[in-house]
C-alpha cells in the first residue's frame, strides 16, 4: 500500500509568505510539517510515499533527498558537528522509504490531486494524508485506520470530534455507530451550522481509499466540478450505496492549514519539548 500525500495546493491562507515558502516546509518547532506526516507513514508500516507536487515546487521532495556533500564538507569543515548529525538522523531515519511524485498542473481541488496519483497507485488500496494536518497519538493514527480496512475492505476515514464553533469549518457526518470509535457513514455535509449538523464528528485528513474511489474520480468532470475535496467524491459514493466507514482514532489533532491553527499546534508542541518547554 502506497501513502499519497497531497502538497500541491497553493497555501492561500498563508499569504504572502507562502508565495515563497510551501506550507508544508513551515516548522512544526523544530522539524517541518511534512516531516511529522512522512514520519506517521514509516511508523504505520508503510514504504512508499508518492508526493503530489504543484510543478513549481519541489520542495517537500528536496527535503528528504540526500544533503549534497558540498553542505556536508562545510559543516564538517566549521566543526558544525552536531548539524552534522541531524541531517544524518534525518537520513538514517527515512532510509527505508521510497519517494516518488506526480505533478497537479492545474489546481482544481483536493480530489482531483489525489486522482493524479492513479497510475503510480495502480490496482491498490491506498492511503491518502492531507499534508497540514498532524495527528499525535501512541499508534500511528494510519496504522489505526489499517486495522479497520483489514477487517472491513472499504474506505475508512479518519474522525475527530470538534466544538461547536468549529462545526461551520469541517466536513461533518451522519453517521450509524458500529462499535467503539467505529461508524458507518450515512451522509457527509460540507460546513453545516450548528443547527443542522448531523454530528460533531469532523473529518480529518487521513483516508485509506479502495481502487473504487479511483474509478469514480475518473468519472468526474473536474473542470465543471473544480475544487471538490475527496470528501465530495466519498459523499457520492454513499449516495450509491456503497459502504464507507469512519474511525474515530485515538490520538490530537494538531492542525497546521491556517493560521491560528499552525501557532496553537506549535505552542502545544514546543510545551512539550524538554528543550523548550521552560522558555
Amino acid at each position: 500500500m502506497k501513502a499519497i500525500i497531497t502538497t500541491a495546493g497553493l497555501g492561500t491562507r498563508f499569504l504572502p509568505l507562502s508565495k515563497v515558502v510551501a506550507k508544508e516546509l513551515w516548522p512544526l518547532v523544530d522539524k517541518p510539517v511534512i516531516h511529522y506526516i512522512v514520519e506517521e507513514v514509516k511508523n504505520s508500516g508503510l514504504k512508499e510515499v508518492v508526493f503530489v507536487l504543484n510543478p513549481e515546487r519541489k520542495e517537500a521532495l528536496n527535503y528528504f533527498e540526500k544533503t549534497p556533500k558540498a553542505i556536508q564538507q562545510s559543516l564538517k569543515k566549521n566543526k558544525r558537528n552536531g548539524l552534522l548529525k541531524e541531517i544524518s538522523d534525518l537520513e538514517e531515519e527515512f532510509k527505508d522509504i521510497t519517494f516518488s511524485y506526480v505533478f497537479q498542473k492545474n489546481p482544481l481541488g483536493a480530489a482531483h490531486a489525489v486522482f493524479q496519483a492513479k497510475k503510480l497507485a495502480g490496482k491498490e488500496s491506498s492511503c491518502v494524508l492531507w499534508a497540514d494536518d498532524v495527528i499525535e497519538s501512541k499508534t500511528p493514527c494510519l496504522l489505526q485506520l489499517g486495522d479497520i480496512f483489514r477487517t472491513t475492505q472499504k474506505p475508512v476515514i479518519g474522525l475527530a470530534r470538534v466544538s461547536n464553533e468549529k462545526i461551520s469549518s469541517y466536513g461533518i457526518v451522519k453517521v450509524e455507530k458500529i462499535a467503539n470509535r467505529l461508524y458507518k457513514i450515512k451522509k457527509i455535509i460540507e460546513k453545516p451550522s450548528v443547527e443542522n449538523s448531523p454530528s460533531d464528528l469532523a473529518i480529518v485528513g487521513r483516508y485509506i481509499i479502495t481502487p473504487e474511489v479511483f474509478e469514480y474520480l475518473e468519472r468526474t468532470d473536474f473542470e465543471k466540478e473544480h475544487d471538490l475535496s475527496l470528501s465530495d467524491t466519498l459523499g457520492k459514493m454513499i449516495e450509491d450505496g456503497k459502504t464507507i466507514y469512519g474511525y474515530e482514532f485515538e490520538g490530537k489533532w494538531l492542525e497546521c492549514g491556517n493560521k491560528l491553527a499552525y501557532l496553537r499546534s506549535n505552542i502545544y508542541l514546543s510545551l512539550k519539548n524538554p528543550d523548550l518547554r521552560q522558555e
